[in-house]
């Protein structure tokens, strides 16, 4: 991830319009399925990106402790509520982390563990807990037989074939 403010909140923005290709894709019964009993379901992991993203990043880098509210449908309930929660979060997020400098990404900030690191790097652990939850998402929108748009614009089959071609 580049350490400057700009590209940073270019890239936030994509990231994140990969992980709501999973929310598109879903059906109001699809939202509160859990694989496995007790596991989160589609509305909790989206209440969770949601909430930390703002509640806990985003206060982070101000300086905050962390606000983080949990991932429970009294938060939002219905695929139009928790879509409402996941763009009102993220639109927040978005005006916090557009008034970093470049310098102020290089400055330290403190976890909710205590841990101080580089703003930057801790970006970059919301970008990577962003993608571990966006795996999660795309192979349970899969056992519900839901089809999602590719990340990167082909399939992997798709892309075999057109590797094969170009050999």
């Amino acid at each position: 991830m580049r350490q400057d403010a700009h590209s940073f909140l270019s890239y936030w923005r994509n990231a994140r319009s990969r992980t709501v290709r999973v929310l598109d894709a879903l059906t109001p019964e699809d939202l509160e399925w859990a694989p496995i009993p007790g596991a989160f379901t589609f509305g909790d992991l989206f209440r969770h990106l949601a909430g930390l993203e703002r509640f806990m990043f985003a206060e982070n880098v101000q300086g905050r402790p962390s606000a983080y509210p949990g991932h429970g449908p009294e938060l939002a309930s219905g695929l139009d509520g928790v879509r409402a929660y996941l763009d009102r979060c993220h639109s927040e997020s978005l005006e916090i982390f557009g008034r970093l400098s470049d310098a102020d990404l290089l400055a330290p900030c403190q976890n909710p563990a205590g841990a101080e690191m580089a703003t930057w790097k801790w970006l970059r652990a919301m970008a990577e807990h962003e993608a571990h939850h966006r795996g999660q998402l795309y192979l349970m929108a899969s056992q519900r037989g839901r089809t999602v748009a590719p990340l990167f614009g082909l399939t992997e089959q798709e892309l075999a074939a057109k590797s094969l071609r170009n050999s």
